[in-house]
C-alpha cells in the first residue's frame, strides 16, 4: 500500500526514533552531537503548539510530500525467524520487513556491529496509541 507523507507526523515517535539511532552512536562523536541538537530543536518546536504547526507547514512546503512506496521484502511470524534470516547474511541495508505484523528496517551498523532490525512503522500500520 502506498500513501503520501503527511506533515501531521507524530513528534514523539520521531524523537523516539532519533533516540534509538542516537543510542547507536558513541558519546561525543559528531553524529551524537548532531542528533542531540536535532532532538532539542524538535522538542523546542513541540513545546509550543504554534511553533509545531508553523514547522509542519514549513516542512510540507520543503518536503514535496514524497510517496512512501517501498516494498516489504519479507514477512516473518516471529522475531526469532527474522533474526535467523538476518544471521544468514542475506539482508541488505534499508530492506523493509514485517515481523508479527509490525514493520522493521534492516540497518547496517558497520563491520563490528553488523546488521540489525530497527522498528519502523509501515504505512499500512495504525499509528501508535497516545500515552496517557
Amino acid at each position: 500500500m502506498s500513501r503520501t507523507y503527511t506533515s501531521r507526523f507524530d513528534v514523539d515517535a520521531v524523537l523516539q526514533a532519533m533516540d534509538s539511532v542516537g543510542q547507536q552512536q558513541p558519546r561525543g562523536t559528531p553524529e551524537d552531537a548532531a542528533l542531540r541538537v536535532c532532538a532539542a530543536a524538535l522538542r523546542y518546536i513541540r513545546d509550543d503548539l504554534g511553533k509545531l504547526e508553523e514547522f509542519r507547514e514549513y516542512y510540507r512546503g520543503r518536503s514535496g510530500s514524497p510517496p512512501l512506496n517501498f516494498k516489504v521484502e519479507h514477512d516473518f511470524e516471529t522475531r526469532d525467524e527474522a533474526e535467523a534470516w538476518l544471521a544468514q547474511g542475506l539482508a541488505r541495508d534499508g530492506q523493509r520487513v514485517r515481523i508479527e505484523g509490525q514493520g522493521y528496517m534492516v540497518v547496517d551498523l558497520g563491520p563490528k556491529k553488523g546488521m540489525r532490525l530497527v522498528r519502523r512503522r509501515l504505512p499500512d500500520e495504525p499509528p501508535p496509541l497516545p500515552s496517557l
